[in-house]
């Protein structure tokens, strides 16, 4: 009877965390429709408005590492009722901001405090899950982390259809219900004494905003600053006692290729995320509400599909999800590049191949890094591969937004006419290209059977 009861709570905790998840990647994406707006009405570029979604996934990302330091000093439960609490806290900043400097600091403080929901989700599974179960409560998590990132469009378009895009802010609130139940159902933990290396950390996240200032303003300045920047955090995470990013990790070769192509993948696919609204608006003049629902079959087709990708990966490996979601990826692109200047009707159907098959390679590269960590290294190896996430899509959203500004004056792909669509289409080529690239190193590898089974442990 009390194994049933811990089952029975094992299960809601993971569906909890699998649903908050949801709400906070969510939110990372949900504002991609509403740059336009956004642009319009501060009278800035689709670069400069860009960082409300880069600055949200940047400080989102190293407040996913921090959280899990945190958890193992002041215990899981008390974090997560701090992060919580900020979230709410940036949410009513936000929705009640009058300038784009406003806005801006509201989504800074509410990725603050949902960065303590992937850090809970690379603990909890760990801690509170046995072996046996663990890939199970993990691929749950992930799912719903890989359909946030789909649904964030949608949930954005049926708000602004009716309300003001600054609503957009409430919705992360809504995590605050899952609270009462994190508190409830997570054990009260012995503390630990710990030490966080804030330097490093700090060091980080300055590198990347500056890389992120120097892709906006094309600013040379931020450029050497972020170099020096890099090489110092290099430096420190090399003699630290305790540092942001361990050594050791860094040094296990396939989990530090299994990260290097987990980031360039995820970087190259928000590129749906990102790019499509824009596609949607400059080029086939939809408003805000319109260009969300166009992407409604892509998201739900990645909600319906997204536990067969986890099944697909145990009966037939994860070589063949990873080529089959490859496959899926490939074909958006080419359709995409295509057919760019078609119907929003023909760009709804391109991007369904294209979701889940960025949901299912997101799936097969966190089941491939997994493997390559030793027991106690799943907890910090998987918020750091989050961390790597999050970092990609905040540079590849400034890269894209600036690209989006500058234009082309030239097709690359003679079935594209329309001037406005040639920017589109010839990114969605050299995405193409590059995801070819990644394929052939996963090939490299992982992609022989031999080499799937991994042998190196930290």
């Amino acid at each position: 009877m009390e194994i049933r009861v811990k089952q029975q709570q094992e299960e809601r905790i993971i569906y909890i965390l699998a649903s908050t998840l949801l709400i906070s990647v969510m939110s990372a994406t949900m504002f991609n429709i509403v740059l336009p707006d956004i642009a319009e009405q501060f009278q800035l570029s689709i670069a400069q408005v860009s960082w409300v979604t880069s600055g949200y996934l940047l400080v989102y990302a190293v407040g996913t590492v921090i959280y899990g330091k945190l958890a193992d000093t002041y215990g899981l439960k008390n974090v997560l009722t701090f992060g919580f609490a900020l979230l709410a806290l940036g949410s009513l900043f936000g929705l009640f901001a009058g300038a784009y400097w406003m806005v801006l600091l509201g989504r800074v403080i509410q990725a603050a405090g949902a960065a303590v929901i992937p850090a809970a989700a690379s603990i909890i599974p760990v801690r509170y899950y046995p072996e046996e179960h663990r890939g199970r409560a993990l691929g749950i998590a992930m799912t719903g982390m890989s359909i946030g990132s789909a649904l964030g469009p949608v949930v954005a378009a049926l708000v602004v259809s009716s309300l003001h895009w600054r609503w957009l802010f409430f919705m992360p609130v809504l995590t605050l219900i899952a609270l009462p139940y994190y508190r409830k159902f997570l054990k009260d933990e012995t503390v630990k004494a710990g030490r966080i290396d804030w330097l490093g950390g700090g060091l980080l996240v300055g590198a990347a905003a500056l890389l992120l200032l120097a892709i906006t303003y094309e600013a040379w300045l931020a450029v050497i600053g972020c170099a020096v920047l890099f090489v110092s955090f290099v430096t420190r995470i090399r003699y630290a006692s305790e540092p942001f990013v361990p050594l050791g990790l860094l040094r296990n070769k396939g989990y530090a290729f299994g990260l290097t192509l987990a980031f360039l993948a995820t970087g190259i696919g928000y590129s749906l995320y990102f790019l499509t609204p824009q596609l949607l608006n400059q080029v086939h003049h939809l408003d805000t509400g319109m260009t969300g629902f166009v992407m409604v079959p892509a998201a739900a087709a990645a909600a319906i599909l997204g536990r067969r990708g986890g099944k697909l990966a145990d009966v037939k490996g994860i070589p063949f999800l990873f080529f089959s979601a490859s496959a899926m990826l490939l074909l958006c692109f080419a359709l995409m590049s295509s057919f760019a200047e078609q119907s929003p009707i023909a760009i709804a159907g391109f991007l369904i191949f294209g979701v889940v098959g960025q949901s299912f390679l997101y799936m097969a590269l966190s089941n491939q890094i997994s493997r390559t960590l030793a027991k106690e290294r799943i907890g910090v190896g998987m918020g750091l591969l989050a961390m790597s996430n999050f970092m990609a899509g905040a540079v590849s959203a400034s890269i894209y937004g600036k690209i989006v500004d500058q234009g082309s004056g030239m097709s690359w792909n003679p079935m594209i006419m329309e001037p406005k669509a040639f920017v589109y289409s010839n990114l969605y080529f050299v995405l193409g290209m590059l995801h070819i690239c990644i394929l052939l190193f996963y090939w490299y590898k992982f992609g022989r059977s031999a080499r799937d089974r991994m042998t190196m442990k930290v």
